[in-house]
């Protein structure tokens, strides 16, 4: 093996934010090592858990932090943590090579506020955007919408929390 794949996992907060006509919230990112073409650069909201934090309040704090939104009631969560790789090239590139891929823990939550909460041009805490555009989009959808690296989890998220959209 090499050096690359002893790398550890970021540990990192997901969050399937879902609608209450069953949509799930996707932001379109603005950029970063992994874009590889037009389609593949949508993605649900994520961030990094920093130390000492627990996964769900990271959670809450990283979709504050890139979408501003706090109307939200907790559904469900992936009991065990979700892996992915990020090709050597990328990863080289993202967080200064520490890390080989993440390792997430997802949240599912029903969005109960108005559209007009969101906002991802000047998100809350003042952090930089991290999205350029964002929709509702049905839950089966979201595989094929992210980077390929990233689709195995994505179809673990959408088995999980497909009862949510109902």
């Amino acid at each position: 093996m090499s050096d690359y794949e002893y790398l550890p996992y970021r540990p990192c907060a997901g969050l399937c934010v879902i609608n209450r006509k069953g949509l799930v919230f996707i932001g379109r990112r603005a950029e970063g090592p992994e874009h590889i073409d037009a389609t593949h650069v949508w993605q649900m909201p994520q961030g990094g858990i920093d130390e000492g934090e627990k996964p769900y309040p990271a959670a809450l704090r990283e979709l504050f932090e890139e979408t501003s939104i706090k109307s939200i009631e907790r559904l469900g969560e992936i009991k065990d943590w979700l892996t992915y790789d990020i090709p050597k090239k990328i990863g080289t590139k993202a967080w200064k090579g520490k890390y080989r891929g993440q390792k997430q823990k997802w949240f599912a939550l029903r969005f109960t506020g108005r559209d007009s909460e969101i906002n991802i041009t000047t998100p809350g805490d003042g952090h930089d955007p991290e999205f350029i555009d964002w929709r509702w989009e049905p839950m089966e959808n979201l595989p094929d919408l992210v980077v390929p690296f990233k689709r195995d989890t994505y179809e673990q998220v959408v088995k999980a929390f497909s009862k949510f959209t109902k």
